[in-house]
């Protein structure tokens, strides 16, 4: 099942031409993945940081911009996880408008990592993968 949100296009967000910034729309694309953290494994993503002591930097990242979004817009998110290896997970973004234009979508990939040593790949815990499973998407 897709993890989905909802916000607000603010005003620091956008450029002189009155459309979000490209660059904040990786900005958007990270709260709703920490936010995300909670609907797949019932904790905050602090606490996965700093009790759980993992880290997840990102490693890849491909992007579409394919529709205009603007101040006062409502953009929705839907993440899924389309691959969960050893030590890696794909996320899948899709970005959508108040009126359902598919505005944005990327393709992340993140790697699990020991905050104590964060240049040291480590598997995806059984918990997280389990967790992460949830958001799992088949293409079948």
């Amino acid at each position: 099942m897709a993890f989905v949100s909802e916000r607000r296009v603010d005003f620091p967000m956008v450029d002189l031409a009155k459309i979000v910034y490209y660059p904040r729309f990786w900005d958007l694309a990270h709260r709703f993945y920490e936010e995300s953290w909670e609907f797949s494994c019932g904790m905050h993503y602090r606490d996965v940081l700093y009790e759980k002591q993992i880290g997840f930097p990102l490693v890849h990242s491909e992007a579409h911009f394919l529709h205009p979004l603007s101040y006062g817009d409502s953009v929705r998110c839907t993440i899924t996880v389309t691959r969960i290896g050893n030590t890696s997970v794909t996320w899948h973004y899709e970005f959508h408008n108040q009126e359902g234009t598919l505005c944005w979508t990327a393709d992340q990939v993140t790697v699990c990592t020991d905050m104590k040593e964060i240049r040291k790949k480590i598997p995806v815990p059984d918990w997280m993968r389990e967790g992460l499973g949830k958001m799992r998407h088949n293409e079948d």
